[in-house]
């Protein structure tokens, strides 16, 4: 990030949150698996999330598996808290968010990852401190884990297998988080070092195109030829041509019939 970017940031944001001071933390409770939760630190630090904390992890911390399967999120995994007890690990939040796949009892309000999202950009936009808690790899959340919650966090998925692993359920919160804050369009051509083909360009490629097509006889029945013209143009039209792809295809026109291409 350059140093104007960072310059702007407002105080005690970091680069490797997107300039957000205080985005969300996650919350571990009695994770199994070292590899397990260095994947979910992986996943984090992939959408900006830095905040680990860990709820009686059942193989302790620090924990060799768990560097190794971070793959370099050492900012996640180094600063990650242990607590004993889940209220601990919640006490400076204002607000925690549980996931869970289960229908349970408790009246509470449910919402799908990127209905959450923007939900705790703006709490954390009013200086809120928020969480999500994710249930241990076998059973997942417990009803007391539910009742500590604000609301519950539900991934639409397949009904009949709605199992994720757990760094896939902390990328899909953290995903949805991100993608609420960055202003990425949904689709893009991908121009590297030439630019899109002019009108001018394209019309004179058809019309050599169409020259050459004249003479090998393609177009045998004249009555027809208005029309064919017409889809060979739209097929050109719909590959979003560049200067250099409408180049090379009138090299390839003449070099079938064997001569030299003059742009």
């Amino acid at each position: 990030m350059s140093d104007v970017a960072d310059a702007a940031m407002p105080d005690g944001a970091r680069p490797e949150t997107g300039g957000i001071a205080n985005p969300p933390v996650i919350i571990l409770i009695e994770p199994q698996l070292g590899d397990n939760i260095g994947k979910a630190a992986r996943a984090m630090l992939n959408c900006g999330l830095i905040d680990l904390r860990l709820v009686r992890p059942r193989d302790g911390w620090p924990n060799e598996r768990a560097t190794a399967n971070a793959s370099g999120a050492d900012i996640v995994i180094d600063n990650t808290k242990v607590f004993e007890r889940e209220e601990d690990a919640l006490a400076d939040l204002n607000r925690v968010y549980v996931t869970t796949a289960r229908t349970r009892d408790a009246i509470k309000p449910v919402f799908t990852p990127k209905g959450l999202a923007p939900e705790m950009r703006a709490n954390v936009s009013r200086g809120e401190k928020v969480g999500v808690m994710f249930g241990p790899e076998r059973t997942g959340v417990r009803n007391e884990h539910i009742s500590m919650a604000d609301a519950v966090v539900t991934v639409p998925l397949n009904p009949g297998f709605t199992s994720l692993n757990l760094a896939q359920a902390v990328l899909l919160i953290g995903y949805e988080w991100w993608q609420a804050g960055v202003d990425v369009p949904d689709y893009q051509m991908m121009m590297n070092d030439t630019f899109p083909a002019t009108r001018d360009e394209l019309d004179r490629l058809f019309e050599h195109l169409e020259a050459e097509l004249d003479n090998s006889g393609f177009f045998r029945v004249e009555a027809k030829r208005p029309n064919m013209a017409r889809n060979i143009r739209n097929i050109f039209n719909r590959a979003n041509l560049t200067h250099q792809e409408v180049q090379t295809l009138r090299g390839m026109i003449v070099a079938m019939r064997g001569g030299k291409f003059k742009a």
